[in-house]
């Protein structure tokens, strides 16, 4: 595990998805105002505040784990970038629309399984932000689904540019099903999830929406990782550059 999230197992598994969703949360608010058509601007910044606020319930459960007088902004927002645990695939910047719905397909499609095994965790915290949690998700994902597909099986254009948005992406995807030392403890203890346990069903997932959108899956075998071990892209300094500058510029504001 990392040991620079904090210094109690359980803290440190609920932060890494914490990172997972503000992470994400704040790439979809990069893009709003961007998105080809207002009713998509409105969307994205759903999902965005959908992520966000998932992740700030989390986090103010790692905080009370934690018992170190850390609150859910300095977990959120004061932290290294070595000390964010979240998966490469939420950091990575969007060129177009199509590289948001490919990241947004892939991540939805991890999240719906996740959440629905956490649903049943014996930590009745967690097991209740699941449950909430994967009723957005399931909506998230028909929506980024319904965008491959659309754009996959439309003119020219769009098929070229969301095929290129899923090669792209593709390299992220296998990080989400590494387990390490923590996800095994939590697994054991009933608490949380192993990761390899959701790889067959999301795969399954995926290649029908792919070829529903006329795709083709990538053939290349190359799975970037060390998200959860604090080794990120050059992607995340620069976004946490900007996520933080007002929390670390006038400490003590609240969410």
């Amino acid at each position: 595990m990392n040991t620079l999230t904090t210094r109690t197992p359980l803290a440190t598994y609920v932060v890494r998805h914490a990172d997972d969703n503000v992470i994400l949360g704040q790439r979809l608010a990069e893009y709003i105002s961007r998105a080809p058509e207002l009713e998509e601007d409105l969307a994205v910044a759903n999902f965005a505040l959908d992520h966000i606020g998932v992740a700030q319930h989390l986090f103010a459960y790692a905080s009370a784990v934690e018992g170190d007088g850390r609150d859910a902004d300095a977990l959120a927002m004061l932290r290294s970038e070595r000390e964010y645990t979240n998966l490469l695939l939420v950091e990575q910047p969007h060129a177009d629309f199509a590289e948001v719905m490919a990241r947004q397909c892939f991540f939805d499609a991890y999240q719906v399984l996740l959440w629905r095994r956490l649903s049943a965790s014996t930590d009745e915290t967690i097991a209740g932000v699941a449950q909430r949690a994967v009723k957005e998700a399931t909506y998230h994902l028909r929506h980024s689904s319904g965008w491959v597909v659309r754009l996959g099986d439309g003119t020219d254009e769009s098929h070229g540019r969301m095929q290129h948005a899923v090669d792209r992406m593709w390299r992220f995807t296998g990080e989400m099903f590494e387990g390490d030392d923590l996800d095994r403890e939590m697994a054991a203890l009933g608490v949380g999830v192993e990761p390899a346990d959701l790889e067959e069903e999301w795969q399954a997932t995926v290649d029908s929406i792919l070829e529903e959108a006329t795709l083709t899956r990538p053939a290349d075998p190359y799975q970037a990782t060390g998200g959860r071990r604090g080794l990120h892209t050059e992607f995340l300094g620069r976004l946490l550059a900007e996520m933080q500058w007002m929390q670390r510029s006038y400490g003590g504001l609240t969410w």
